[in-house]
């Protein structure tokens, strides 16, 4: 997987999941920065309509880190079967990405 850059995105369902993930996260140098937001979810889970209340997590890193952030997030992450989404960025403020370079050197990479 090339370098590049990208926005993982995850939900959760507690102010308590949102920090133990992003703290993993930066912790690990995997993610330059972790936002959250408050969203609305209805979704369809065992043939049944729910709706709840969740934390939308974007992750902001490289994309050549995506297996790395994968793991931890299945590993650690509160739901069975957790939304783990990674969106290539295209285009974006060049000190912005140089940020993130240097944010996550230390990241581990996979052979």
């Amino acid at each position: 997987m090339d370098k590049g850059y990208a926005v993982v995105l995850t939900t959760v369902d507690s102010a308590a999941a949102a920090e133990r993930l992003t703290a993993a996260l930066l912790d690990a140098r995997l993610a330059a920065c972790i936002q959250q937001l408050a969203v609305s979810s209805t979704y369809v889970w065992q043939n049944e309509r729910c709706q709840g209340e969740e934390l939308l997590l974007l992750i902001k890193s490289r994309r050549d880190l995506y297996p790395q952030i994968e793991a931890l997030l299945r590993t650690q992450h509160p739901y069975e079967l957790p939304e783990i989404i990674m969106l290539p960025i295209t285009a974006a403020l060049p000190a912005y990405l140089n940020w993130i370079d240097e944010t996550t050197a230390s990241g581990t990479q996979e052979p």
